[in-house]
């Protein structure tokens, strides 16, 4: 007995050690996303941000025609070409001792379901505003889920250095517009041409405008008291004047910062700064380091699991198929919950109930990718998948459960997809099967003829299939017009019944199979979507292809 105890106390000391170091990478973790609505100027400053990072030596602006470098994030051809993020791009960067994974995510409306889900793996948000513009409608919608979901969200409004609207006109309408209770934290002095730069309330100093984007760090100066005559000296008498009134305000009116409302989702401070210039950038990601929350525990289906727990779990947001086209390689991106995940160890596929091992995870810089050993909790893990994978799917140590809340979608706009190529069939039939694997668009067999239909949440969707299906797999497509209302999935409570045999003889012409072979009903009108209804009670009709059997199904 007596040898065994040193080799228990050893164990004890191993394990001791292991969940030191886990807990020691858990707290230098922040992952969270960048949202806001087309061109507020999301990618160039996550763009800034990589560049504090020393990621990147050059940050690329999305619009800069004169010269050829693109953004970091836009990595996909026709990103490059439109000027717009259409996928959500994953980047780590070590700042400071802090390991910061951001994941940037497309503004267009049309690609909103890659962000929602994308917020299901983010820990925090950084907001961008657009300073002429204020609150627009796709900010609204992905806001309102991050409230829901009670995820803290910082404030960036951007683009100060050209005439926009006044900034408490602005923070008004962020407060009313998005619901929210906010708080500056750095505050413009001037605006536009008379922008001469930002009082930062967090560090109690002034950072003054040059305008020279070509600078990284911008001087600050300190200023403890806001009555001292340097304040003049600095910024002039009139715009001095003007920050004090101001300030007073800010103040008066605005609630102080307080760490643990800001992580429960109840108040958001607020950033001015210019991302193309390279202004107020430092400024939100030293306050962000400080304050953002580090990985948070996630809801399963049985029980809420923290990240500090032993086991790994983890579970997949996005499947992008042909991250590199040389190889045809199609990666799941993984969000890690808790535990570490380690290279060749098994990990238990819970959907499919196999145990799979990943020689090669990869850890993201944009499209560059390398290969890494351990991972831990808040970072995304990009695993190759040979079609084991879907939206959604929980991988565990053993331990039966599923993550929730990753949201699917109802498509609303359908076309049906001819071959434009007859020699090109083979590349056709495996780039759409591939994309369709992304979960930004789904695939249909007509009952009657085999026709394939594809339907998607937004319209730009299509094209976006049609310049990848064309560039990535060499196969050419047209489209042709459906007119179809909603795509219901069919659920007969007796599938034997006469009932249901009517129901598929009458509508055969509007019976179509997805991808999984679940049967789907093309309804062309609300006014047939009721009288179906009505006319077959047992015949339950779901909007999405997620619904849980027996009748529960979401609607």
């Amino acid at each position: 007995m007596g040898f065994l105890t040193p080799i228990t106390n050893f164990t004890f000391a191993i394990l001791h050690k292991e969940n030191m170091s886990l807990g020691k990478e858990i707290k230098r973790r922040r992952t969270f996303g960048i949202i806001a609505h087309p061109d507020a100027g999301k990618t160039t400053l996550t763009e800034k941000l990589l560049l504090f990072g020393g990621a990147i030596n050059e940050a690329g602006a999305v619009k800069n025609n004169k010269v050829k470098k693109g953004a970091t994030s836009d990595f996909m051809e026709i990103e490059r070409q439109r000027g717009i993020s259409v996928a959500t791009s994953v980047l780590a960067f070590e700042y400071e001792g802090i390991k910061i994974n951001i994941l940037d995510t497309p503004g267009h409306k049309d690609f909103a379901e890659d962000t929602f889900r994308t917020l299901t793996a983010v820990d925090s948000v950084i907001v961008v505003i657009d300073v002429a513009k204020g609150v627009e409608e796709q900010t609204e919608k992905l806001v309102e889920v991050c409230r829901m979901r009670n995820i803290p969200i910082i404030i960036f409004i951007n683009k100060l250095d050209r005439e926009g609207r006044d900034a408490f006109d602005l923070l008004d309408e962020i407060e009313h517009k998005l619901n929210l209770r906010v708080t500056p934290l750095s505050f413009p002095i001037g605006m536009g041409y008379d922008f001469k730069g930002i009082y930062n309330v967090w560090e109690k100093n002034i950072n003054l405008f040059s305008g020279d984007s070509r600078k990284n760090i911008e001087e600050t100066i300190e200023i403890e008291n806001l009555e001292s005559s340097k304040l003049d000296t600095i910024v002039g008498e009139k715009a001095a004047k003007t920050l004090r009134e101001e300030l007073e305000l800010v103040y008066a009116v605005y609630p102080d910062f307080n760490h643990e409302e800001y992580l429960n989702g109840d108040l958001q401070p607020v950033f001015f700064g210019s991302a193309l210039n390279n202004f107020g950038v430092r400024e939100l990601l030293e306050c962000f380091v400080e304050i953002a929350p580090t990985p948070r525990p996630k809801e399963s289906n049985t029980r809420l699991v923290k990240p500090d727990e032993k086991e790994f779990t983890g579970f997949v947001f996005k499947i992008h198929a042909n991250m590199d086209p040389k190889h045809r390689d199609r990666l799941a991106f993984v969000k890690i919950v808790s535990g570490t995940f380690e290279r060749n160890s098994p990990y238990l596929h819970v959907r499919n109930g196999k145990k799979l091992k990943f020689s090669s995870p990869n850890a993201f810089f944009a499209e560059k990718k390398q290969i890494v050993d351990i991972s831990f909790p808040g970072d995304i893990v990009g695993l190759h998948d040979t079609g084991n994978f879907k939206i959604g799917d929980t991988l565990t140590e053993g331990e039966e459960m599923h993550y929730k809340g990753i949201p699917s979608f109802s498509p609303e706009h359908f076309k049906y997809i001819n071959n434009a190529d007859p020699m090109k069939s083979k590349q056709l039939e495996k780039g759409v099967d591939q994309l369709m694997d992304e979960g930004v668009a789904q695939l249909f067999t007509l009952e009657l003829n085999g026709r394939k239909v594809i339907g998607t949440v937004g319209a730009l969707q299509f094209e976006v299939i049609q310049y990848r299906l064309e560039h990535e797999y060499g196969a050419k497509c047209s489209y042709e017009n459906l007119n179809v209302h909603k795509a219901c999935w069919v659920e007969a409570k007796d599938p034997k019944s006469a009932e249901f045999e009517d129901f598929k003889r009458v509508k055969a012409k509007f019976l179509a199979k997805d991808k999984r072979g679940q049967l789907v009903f093309f309804a062309d009108s609300s006014f047939t979507l009721q009288m179906t209804q009505s006319k077959y009670p047992n015949v339950k009709l779901h909007f999405v292809s997620e619904f849980e059997k027996s009748g529960s199904g979401k609607k």
